[in-house]
């Protein structure tokens, strides 16, 4: 058996066309990914290339996970000499062996986003600068926006543009750069700008990795930023086999540094590129590639491509019109409870894309009352929820005590007695004489802290030390110790409330990535689990087995499919965003279209599009007109509704004028009366405390005490009477 077999005959040059720079343009569904797989797998076999020799880059680390399981199965091989991993995995590794060359230490520690505003808001307060005026999240934005251009805060502050505001905040990020190097932490832009910078100032270690990374394959390669761009031009300087996979027409991350620019001059950058274009597709019908083919066309900065696939014909795209979000709401749930009655289908075959998350509210309230299990992707990550961001800053501040915002963040969880005052004490008496703050525990009273707060503090940094001394010790039994030693554990228990369970659970959870680590890791240590732990995203708990259908916003879709897909809020204002209609860069718009036909391609079977004609968000009402993408898209490829007049509807799920769905059979389902108890299988007992409706469609108000009032439709309502 070939590695060319299954492959269609352009994919077969980009598989064959090993030697120099290659340019694939990839269209959506097009199976880059097999290419890339295959690719690796013909340079290993056909070309005796050593497996070392060859470096793979993707953007998310699903994309990276799936890409080593494919080759798992192709090669039949183990894929630990390949690095195949994303931008910022690649370089976390570079750094923990030659970071030193920097002045940091290997164990460094990576921030995220929270830890990043803690220390910008510590640096606010030493500088009385005002948080309303200098906001840290404007701050932080700002000194990422200055690292993907791999500009250091010297750099930033030449720009003759700059304002007095401007020059704030270059100060406050040379500041905070400083306090980073002091703390021995990088934050997520580092990761980049610090191997490029290490390239740059070291050049025998560049030679090192040029020589090892003989190959190089990047995928995705539309999205790449400045500081991106440049790590790949520097790696690929030698040998110049470099080959990158991207569409430019679905470049849609501007907003954070990308530069489609980079994958339209490419063949500029390397004078013998070769071009191949994918543009067979596998996943979507005819008719949803004609009508994204139709919207997208009509960007100027795109290179010529046209999808086509051999699932000819297929559903039109059906569009429908709301009177308002929450008939949209109703209109999503109707529509996949009729699906669900109709076909052979399951909850995890349906997404809704939003345009933003503050429209997912109104969506997912129509989704609990219509009992559709769903999850959200967008919303609190599960390393972002406290008790996890808690444990994670002590396990930080054990592999580095030199990481005073995690040292800040747990001195005083549990409760301690250390105070705020307490700890500005410790970080003046440190500064004024030279010192760690975790050196200044050890004699807190020379700060001039009290002797009980005192002790205190040496009791704290007794523990920790203590930790320190199991850090080689597995991450499961360090984390226990943490939990038992600290009282945090039995601090949850003893409150008994919902929330306190949930955060049990959370916990219990996070001891399931560290026992699942402490098995397939390879002896790594404590300071390689947190960075591979910083660097997981929201979307790489995606489980494409779980039954549930879900919420997610265009551009967390990116790299997904499903059979059926709701893109909703097709109105001017929102999609496009406002801020593109209002820019004056026209390729703000473009990039709102890219989006557009990333959505669109998102789907297998079916589209539904969505629209209303009143809209709340964020507390505003808006009239917006319909999106321009709709009239982008020919008629013969939709299928419309118009949403009827609100006292036409018959109940919750029942019809509405225009709309091509009938109402579910009931079911039979329990009656339900003003006082009854009831409880629901995930929130407990509640009392019914009103009753709209009768019988199967009945509007059911439960007040559960730890969980409010939730609104129920009776047939659906996993609840009972007790």
């Amino acid at each position: 058996m070939s590695i060319l077999d299954n492959l269609n005959p352009e994919q077969q040059k980009a598989v064959q066309c090993t030697e120099g720079p290659l340019l694939i343009l990839a269209g959506a569904g097009s199976g880059k990914t097999r290419v890339l797989t295959h690719r690796i797998a013909y340079l290993i076999f056909e070309k005796k290339v050593y497996p070392g020799n060859i470096l793979a880059i993707t953007f998310t680390n699903k994309a990276a996970q799936e890409m080593r399981e494919r080759l798992e199965k192709l090669v039949g091989i183990a894929t630990q000499q390949l690095w195949v991993a994303t931008f910022h995995s690649t370089c976390l590794r570079i750094l923990r062996r030659e970071i030193s060359e920097l002045g940091y230490t290997s164990n460094f520690v990576i921030y995220d986003d929270s830890d990043q505003q803690t220390l910008i808001k510590m640096i606010l307060k030493e500088k009385n600068l005002d948080e309303k005026k200098y906001t840290p999240r404007t701050i932080s934005n700002k000194i990422s926006n200055y690292k993907n251009e791999l500009k250091t805060s010297d750099a930033a502050r030449k720009d003759p543009e700059n304002t007095y505001f401007d020059d704030q905040i270059i100060n406050i990020y040379g500041e905070y750069q400083k306090r980073l190097q002091n703390n021995n932490a990088l934050d997520f832009d580092d990761l980049i700008m610090l191997t490029v910078l290490l390239f740059k100032e070291k050049p025998f270690i560049l030679e090192k990795y040029q020589e090892r990374f003989k190959y190089i394959l990047v995928d995705e390669y539309q999205d790449t930023n400045t500081a991106q761009y440049m790590l790949i031009t520097l790696l690929a300087a030698k040998h110049k086999n470099l080959c990158v996979v991207g569409d430019d027409d679905q470049s849609i991350y501007q907003w954070r540094g990308a530069d489609i620019k980079n994958i339209l001059s490419f063949e500029e950058d390397y004078l013998k590129t070769k071009v191949i274009k994918l543009e067979q597709n596998y996943r979507s019908t005819q008719n949803i590639l004609d009508a994204a083919n139709e919207v997208v066309k009509n960007n100027s900065r795109r290179k010529t491509k046209s999808l086509w696939t051999e699932k000819e014909g297929g559903d039109k795209i059906y569009y429908y019109t709301a009177q308002d979000e929450v008939d949209e709401a109703f209109f999503i749930v109707r529509t996949i409870r009729q699906i669900l009655d109709r076909d052979q289908k399951e909850y995890k075959d349906f997404a809704v894309l939003c345009r933003t998350t503050g429209q997912f509210r109104a969506i997912e309230e129509s989704l609990i009352r219509g009992n559709i299990p769903y999850r959200v992707f967008g919303g609190t990550k599960f390393y972002d929820r406290k008790e996890i961001k808690d444990i994670l800053a002590y396990l930080k501040v054990i592999a580095n005590p030199l990481d005073e915002v995690s040292l800040k963040r747990v001195i005083n969880t549990p409760k301690r007695g250390i105070g705020d005052t307490s700890w500005d004490k410790l970080v003046n008496y440190g500064a004024l004489n030279g010192k760690t703050i975790y050196d200044v525990m050890a004699e807190p009273e020379a700060a001039g802290i009290s002797t009980k707060t005192a002790n205190s503090i040496k009791g704290f940094k007794k523990l920790v030390d203590g930790f320190r001394e199991l850090s080689n010790s597995d991450i499961t039994f360090l984390t226990n110790k943490i939990l038992e030693d600290t009282g945090y554990l039995q601090e949850l228990l003893l409150e008994k409330t919902v929330e306190a369970e949930t955060r049990l659970e959370n916990l219990q959870e996070f001891l399931t990535v560290t026992k699942k680590y402490d098995t397939e890791s390879q002896g790594d240590d404590l300071s390689t689990f947190l960075a591979e732990i910083s660097l997981v995203t929201d979307i790489d708990n995606y489980d494409a087995d779980e039954d549930a259908m879900v919420i997610m916003t265009m551009h967390g879709a990116k790299g997904l499919e499903f059979p059926i897909v709701f893109v909703t809020g097709m109105e001017e204002n929102l999609f496009p965003h406002s801020r593109s209609i209002n820019s004056t860069d026209p390729e703000e718009i473009e990039e709102e279209r890219r989006l557009c036909y990333v959505a669109l391609t998102r789907a297998e079977e079916k589209v539904y599009l969505t629209r209303a004609w009143k809209r709340t968000i964020y507390g505003r009402d808006a009239y917006n007109s319909p999106s321009r993408f709709i009239e982008e898209i020919p008629e013969r490829y939709l299928e419309s509704s118009q949403a009827g007049k609100r006292e036409e509807k018959s109940s919750f799920f029942g019809k509405t004028s225009g709309n091509l769905f009938n109402s579910p059979k009931p079911s039979g389902g329990e009656t339900f009366n003003l006082g009854d108890k009831v409880e629901h299988n995930k929130w407990g007992e509640g009392l019914v405390i009103s009753v709209k409706g009768s019988g199967d469609e009945a509007e059911v108000s439960v007040a559960f005490p730890d969980q409010g009032i939730k609104k129920l439709i009776s047939r659906y309502a996993p609840i009972k009477k007790v």
